[in-house]
This record gives C-alpha cells, sequence and structure tokens, in this order.
C-alpha cells in the first residue's frame, strides 16, 4: 500500500505541475477556461507531434522547448529584479 500511496502522490504533483504550465501558458485565460477548447488545442498539438504536420516533430520540439526556456529565463529574471 505505501508503494501505491507513494505513486499516487507523484502522479498527483505532475499533474499539478502540468496544469501549472497551462496556466502559465496563459491558455486559462485565453480560452475562458473552456477545457473542449483547449482539449481540441492539445490534441493539434498531438497531431502535429504524430507527423500530421509539414514540420517534423523534432523540429516543432526543439522550437517548443528553446521558446520555454526563454520564457522561464525571462520571469527568473524578473523574480531576481523585484528582489525575490
Amino acid at each position: 500500500m505505501r508503494d501505491q500511496a507513494k505513486a499516487r502522490r507523484e502522479r498527483t504533483r505532475h499533474l499539478i505541475e502540468l496544469g501549472g504550465l497551462v496556466s502559465k501558458a496563459g491558455l486559462v485565460d485565453l480560452t475562458d477556461d473552456d477545457r473542449a477548447t483547449m482539449l481540441g488545442a492539445f490534441l493539434d498539438i498531438a497531431g502535429q507531434l504524430q507527423g500530421d504536420s509539414d514540420t517534423t516533430p523534432a523540429d516543432l520540439k526543439t522550437r517548443w522547448r528553446r521558446r520555454g526556456l526563454n520564457r522561464f529565463r525571462a520571469e527568473r529574471q524578473d523574480d531576481e529584479g523585484n528582489g525575490l
């Protein structure tokens, strides 16, 4: 039971962190918290990664990762500039 509880807590933490990314990207506000719209967007992304796009999945992941890292870096710099 202890291993199951630990695995459940780890999964819950992971899902909460993913939800934080959705919020950080502004998708909640941009979609007026319409979960069907957000799911559709995620399905579109998944389709692109499965090859339904002119751009290769590796190129998409590289572009998205670079953009995400830049956002994390900018937020960290903002926090440091505000004395946080």
